[in-house]
């Protein structure tokens, strides 16, 4: 099959389903693609049992065989659906909880990391999977960052008060950049290879790679954050204003992955300084109005092929007994360590700030995995650590899903109440746009909208 041949049955699946769902289940778009795609694997599997001559089952593992998860995800969805969640996350709400979202970000990763893997290292031995337990932290670090866009994707629906919004949205942007530092660490830990190629890693290899990562991922996306905002407020075309932003997303995140830093978290900065600053100083009206859209738009089609593609992965992965308990018994542990990872910063933090009522359960309860972790554990290297790893990431993602999205609306009314802000008698910022003086010099001097 050609790329095109590949495409083609991509978006054609993605709108079948669409369609299905629409009709006749009527689920959130992209758990509906999910359950949809999940059942179509299912029916390939049973299809291949019954009449393995036909051979379904065989072309479809060839066909998905020729998609790697891995690249297409991180190397090519990931830029466009961070920039397009970032751009509209109110920078302002999140600088009122920055602390709170940094420590869930860093330190709660981190525990969460040494929870997880430390209790599935424990349980993979009871149950007789050789899994050593630097390999267990391999799978504790791809599993414990929430993923920004099964996250974005929920709050689009489910309305909460600014400031919780806030911390959940803020968290999963940035601690994707942070889980995949932490991972890369993990992983050359695992394989014995060191930062700068060696086949060794010490304690100042893991210092200078997280800050060469996650700093240098940082000051990267303000640099191009600050050219593309320049370059937006010297025009007023709403063509080339999408285009500006279209290069800024791939050229940032390609620069970034050739000098070894966080790409994520470059386009995160970048799309953030864009969404609010350059919304507010560098944008007419109607070029904002087109830009956000053309940016919404490239996320649904995005969020529909990966959400596709995540239920049909199921047909290449091999699960044995011990690795589908394995696997079971991680959704309890990986719920465990969200918990323990996001209380420990919010009652550190108590003492000077006023959390929300049910913060703890709503950021535990919606903390999702995604595609991010399916990829990572899909670009481990193959030995026999592989194929437990991928059953307990593929078990945690798809239960994530599935019942925490579906459950999240509820939860969120039975804990915050139906926020309305109109109700509450306050402006919701998602819906106003703010006019504060620009901290990159004054707006020229044709105002633009006029």
């Amino acid at each position: 099959m050609t790329l095109l041949d590949i495409i083609a049955v991509l978006l054609g699946l993605s709108a079948v389903f669409g369609y299905i769902n629409h009709q006749y289940l009527k689920l959130p778009h992209t758990i509906g693609l999910m359950v949809i795609a999940l059942v179509a694997s299912g029916a390939v599997v049973v299809i291949d049992i019954l009449r393995p001559d036909f051979g379904l089952g065989d072309t479809a593992r060839a066909t998905l065989s020729r998609i790697d998860f891995h690249d297409v995800l991180m190397e090519g969805f990931l830029s466009a659906l961070l920039f397009a969640g970032a751009v509209h996350v109110d920078l302002s709400q999140i600088a009122l909880r920055k602390w709170t979202i940094a420590l869930m970000a860093t330190l709660g990763v981190i525990v969460s990391t040494f929870i997880v893997g430390s209790a599935t290292w424990l349980l993979a031995n009871a149950l007789g999977i050789n899994l050593p337990y630097i390999w267990a932290l391999v799978f504790g670090s791809l599993i414990s960052p929430t993923d920004p866009v099964a996250v974005l994707a929920i709050l689009k629906r489910v309305r909460v008060p600014p400031l919780l919004e806030a911390k959940i949205a803020g968290e999963s942007l940035f601690n994707d950049g942070v889980g995949v530092v932490v991972f890369a660490i993990m992983l050359a830990l695992a394989t014995g290879t060191g930062a700068h190629g060696g086949d060794t890693i010490g304690a100042m290899d893991i210092v200078s790679l997280f800050a060469l990562e996650a700093l240098g991922g940082a000051l990267l996306g303000l640099a191009f954050g600050v050219g593309a905002f320049l370059m937006l407020r010297a025009v007023d075309d709403h063509v080339l204003e999408v285009l500006i932003t279209l290069a800024l997303v791939t050229v940032l995140y390609s620069i970034a992955l050739h000098l070894h830093i966080s790409g994520p978290i470059a386009v995160v900065v970048a799309g953030l300084l864009i969404g609010n600053q350059g919304a507010q100083f560098a944008m007419s009206d109607k070029s904002r109005e087109h830009v956000f859209n053309f940016w919404e738009l490239t996320d649904e089609i995005l969020n529909s092929v990966l959400f596709l593609l995540i239920g049909l992965e199921v047909l290449v992965i091999g699960i044995t007994t011990q690795s589908a308990v394995l696997a079971l018994l991680a959704i309890p542990i990986t719920l465990t360590a969200r918990l323990i990872a996001v209380s420990l910063p919010i009652k550190l933090l108590s003492f000077r700030e006023t959390f929300t009522d049910g913060a703890i359960r709503m950021l535990t309860w919606g903390g999702l995995r995604g595609g991010i972790s399916v990829a990572l554990a899909l670009s481990l290297p193959n030995n026999e650590y592989k194929g437990p790893i991928l059953a307990a990431t593929y078990a945690v993602v798809v239960f994530s899903i599935i019942v925490q999205g579906l459950t999240m609306e509820g939860l969120t009314k039975r804990l915050v109440g139906d926020y309305r802000p109109e109700v509450d008698g306050q402006p919701d910022p998602r819906d106003t746009i703010d006019t504060p003086v620009s901290p990159l010099g004054p707006e020229p001097k044709q105002t633009k909208g006029e």
